[in-house]
């Protein structure tokens, strides 16, 4: 089931996530249909507060950018579940790249990221995994994990930049966007 996105505005977005346990409600449903939501949405990644649950998860299918990224790296295959992932690793270079949100709709900003990643998550089945990415997957992942601390792309930019974003974000906010895919802004 497609659920709606949480835009820019929503104080969940804005709160550090819960660690969840293998009993967490009806998850394996969550999962479902927050990959449902991803894909409706043309995303790459979502995380549960994304979707209105302020708990350590997020989603990703990197397959979308398969054609478009560098033909060294292989992003067809890349679609996981983190559960109460933790970053235990950021090294290699500082590497901008035009970002995108689906809380934050039309607004795509250059950001600078950590090339390498070390991470360590439960999966789907509440299997521990310890893993380490590069590039365009590390970069997805950093983007989701943010979600899970109360951060959004946008603050990592320029103070100048936010200013220049405010009155879309504003906007944004207000539900003044047009999207192709159904949204939940705060009340």
């Amino acid at each position: 089931m497609v659920l709606p996105v949480v835009v820019y505005g929503s104080s969940i977005l804005r709160k550090k996530t819960q660690i969840i346990d293998k009993d967490y409600p009806d998850l394996q449903q969550l999962i479902e249909n927050m990959f449902d939501t991803m894909h409706r949405s043309d995303g790459v990644g979502i995380a549960a507060p994304q979707v209105g649950k302020s708990i350590r998860m997020f989603v990703v299918d990197g397959s979308p950018l398969d054609d478009e990224e560098d033909e060294e790296e292989d992003l067809s295959d890349f679609t996981k579940v983190f559960i109460n992932a933790q970053i235990v690793l950021r090294d290699g270079e500082m590497v901008p790249y035009n970002e995108g949100c689906l809380s934050l709709p039309s607004i795509r900003e250059d950001v600078m990221r950590h090339s390498h990643i070390k991470i360590e998550y439960y999966d789907e089945n509440f299997d521990f995994h310890s893993e380490e990415y590069d590039g365009t997957k590390a970069r997805i992942i950093q983007h989701e994990y943010d979600h899970l601390d109360g951060i959004l792309f946008t603050d990592h930019l320029s103070p100048i930049k936010k200013r220049l974003l405010a009155a879309k974000l504003n906007a944004i906010s207000k539900g003044k966007v047009e999207v192709d895919y159904k949204i939940k802004i705060a009340k």
